[in-house]
């Protein structure tokens, strides 16, 4: 099927331009003229309609994409097929590919980067959290809309999560690949995430990490080679941003953030404090201490290699086994943690031991002791002071209570939660495991429960532009069945629930787009014979219009009732339709001309024989009109001509024809006489 300009898909898409081309598809500009919106449609090519491998490929990732609904990945609205074309239709972004615009700007300023790296971290949580995993994230699939979103796009080789392996021909561009799909081996959302990494250290820098003068080689470094730190290569760029980075970009997925959730932690914190540490894996920095990890941190890493299930990676043969330097560090760290533990656990056993026998210069348990200045274990402990325990997601009133226990005092301050529910706390301050003691005040932070925020009013926006309103401020948005209403065609109706309720932040906002006003269809009520009022209140009951009037004479109706309706009773018509009528004047008087003449006698003699006479009537210009024809003789004259009609009033002329011959002619006048 040819596409160009004007071409209509699905009795519904109007092909305006071409806007770009890939490797198996083609994306065109478009009008859906039946929601009157500007859309993307991605057109598989000619080459590949007929590959089922390619059409299945294609179809995947319509339906990757489907069933996410975020503002930061691209909106899919129709999905089809048609004479052997296969097709999506998705939201037209009026901007440019991240790839682009960090070649016109050589690298981001450092709030760029991180604004556009937790938008891109926030569609791949939407996509990851519904077990879709991108397997393809560069800057060339990532699109900056003018008021600076941006969308994650072309999940041409995105894959659900349950699936283990990838192919090392559809690993989308080596500059970005991660280690493990560069092997041929398992791929899940940690994949995404180095690829994220690659892009915001392009970002960062201006620069890729890797090159090569094949992709072979760049796909080499990708899994041999270490990255120059960022921090390294440019000191303005913060530590903790450089860490952030390099956690994303580490060798072993399990190394790098687990979930892009807990990127989006780090990369906000960092907004908050530029200065801080984040993201810290031991052996970066040459002139950097060894950095153990807690024994919760070994126990996750741990459980999440175990739970990384899929096909073994395989190195090719000749490729050297580097020594496992992470793995020793893990070893030193659970040695090390095990040493500390048994020597804090010791010396608490020691000190105990030393109070009861007097060692540290107290009395023996045998001595009696002043109960005014002597204190228990219990009572010393409390007035050194202890450890705050951990409220967070407990009822206010339990924790309450459990202050007053511990004689502390409390303030209660709200705050909206997403996470935590209504009436229970949010967090301490101090924070959990702060050291207070009897009477220090502690600050309960209660949440209120989901922020409430009142729906904006989109009606009468289109559709596109109400779903991007929408999601920008958060929403989740789907769009209902098209609805009656006296909006314009293609644009919002109304919104459920309705513009000005307030919501939970976050909640499913359903558009409703107008099909326009709703056509009523009525019957057409038989009218002649009624006055002018009833004929009126008939017409309305009907839903139709009593329209002009005029008048006329009629043998059958009376005067003053209708006696013609312009739309026959008893018709099909749209409500509203109107309907002429005329009145009756009643039974129309008719009117007749006639006059009489006296013609002398045209004989000479009383002898002459009989003749044919044939009288002829001219009035007005009018043709002659044949009035009598007869044989007559001498005899019948003088002869008269009564009861001639005439055509009007005006004075006529009766010429006479004896035989054929004109031989006289006649005035006569006329009378109007009613019939």
């Amino acid at each position: 099927m040819l596409i160009e300009a004007g071409t209509i898909i699905a009795d519904r898409y109007e092909i305006l331009e071409k806007v770009g081309s890939g490797g198996m598809a083609d994306v065109y500009k478009a009008k859906c003229h039946r929601l009157n919106r500007y859309v993307a449609i991605k057109i598989l090519k000619n080459d590949y309609s007929e590959d089922t491998k390619f059409v299945t490929k294609f179809k995947g990732e319509a339906q990757a994409v489907a069933v996410l609904s975020h503002p930061n990945v691209v909106s899919i609205f129709d999905v089809g097929e048609e004479r052997g074309m296969y097709y999506f239709v998705m939201e037209l972004i009026d901007g440019i590919t991240l790839k682009k615009y960090i070649e016109e700007k050589g690298k981001l300023t450092i709030k760029e980067a991180v604004g556009i790296a937790l938008q891109i971290a926030n569609g791949l949580d939407a996509a990851h959290r519904n077990n879709i995993i991108h397997r393809d994230i560069k800057p060339q699939n990532i699109l900056i809309a003018r008021d600076g979103t941006a969308k994650v796009t072309d999940f041409g080789i995105a894959k659900s999560a349950s699936s283990n392996t990838i192919t090392a021909n559809a690993m989308g561009s080596v500059h970005y690949i991660s280690p493990e799909q560069a092997r041929g081996g398992y791929s899940d959302e940690k994949s995404d995430i180095y690829s994220l990494g690659v892009t915001m250290y392009e970002m960062l820098s201006g620069t890729l990490p890797f090159n090569g003068e094949t992709a072979v080689a760049i796909a080499l470094a990708h899994v041999q080679e270490d990255v120059a730190p960022l921090a390294a290569i440019d000191a303005t760029i913060p530590r903790g941003l450089s860490n952030i980075v390099a956690k994303c970009m580490q060798k072993k997925p399990e190394l790098r953030y687990l979930s892009a959730a807990d990127l989006i932690a780090d990369l906000k914190m960092f907004m908050q404090d530029p200065s801080g540490e984040y993201g810290i894996i031991g052996g970066l920095y040459d002139d950097e201490a060894t950095k153990y990890m807690s024994r919760e941190e070994v126990k996750t890493i741990r459980e999440a290699s175990r739970n990384n299930i899929g096909s073994p990676v395989k190195v090719a043969e000749n490729e050297p086994e580097d020594v496992d330097d992470n793995q020793k560090m893990l070893n030193r760290a659970v040695v090390g943690g095990s040493i500390a533990a048994a020597l804090v656990i010791g010396g608490i056993v020691i000190y105990i031991l030393g109070l009861f026998i007097g060692l540290w210069g107290g009395s023996s348990p045998a001595t009696p002791q002043d109960p005014a200045t002597s204190a228990t274990p219990t009572q010393a402990a409390q007035q050194q002071g202890e450890a705050l325990p951990d409220f967070s997601n407990e009822l206010k009133d339990k924790v309450v209570v459990e202050l007053g226990n511990m004689e502390l005092k409390y303030t209660l301050v709200e705050e909206a939660s997403d996470t935590v529910e209504k009436d229970n706390v949010i967090r301490t301050n101090p924070a959990a495991g702060s050291i207070v003691k009897p009477g220090d005040s502690v600050e309960l932070v209660i949440s209120t429960g989901v922020e409430q925020i009142s729906v904006p009013d989109v009606s009468r926006s289109t559709v596109g532009d109400a779903m991007n309103d929408l999601q920008q401020k958060g929403f989740t948005v789907k769009q209902g069945d098209d609805v009656y209403s006296s909006v314009p065609v293609g644009r919002v109706a109304y919104t459920k629930p309705a513009a000005g309720k307030k919501v939970n932040k976050g909640a499913t906002i359903t558009l409703f787009a107008s099909k326009g006003e709703e056509v009523k269809v009525t019957t057409v009520p038989n009218i002649v014979g009624m006055r002018r009022s009833k004929a009126k209140a008939a017409l309305k009951a009907a839903g139709l219009v009593y329209g002009s009037e005029s008048q006329n004479y009629s043998s059958t109706t009376p005067k003053n009732r209708v006696c013609v309706q312009s739309v026959a009773s008893g018709k099909q018509v749209e409500e509203g339709t109107q309907v002429d009528v005329t009145i009756s004047l009643g039974e129309e008087t008719t009117y007749s001309y006639v006059g009489s003449v006296t013609i002398d006698n045209p004989f000479e003699y009383e002898t002459d024989p009989s003749a044919k006479f044939e009288f002829v009537l001219t009035q007005s210009g009018a043709s002659d009109k044949v009035v009598r024809k007869a044989t007559l003789s001498y005899n019948s004259f003088p002869y008269t001509i009564s009861d001639v009609e005439g055509a009007n009033a005006n004075t006529g002329k009766i010429v006479v024809y004896k035989d054929g011959e004109n031989v006289a002619s006649y005035s006569i006048s006329f009378k109007k006489v009613a019939n």
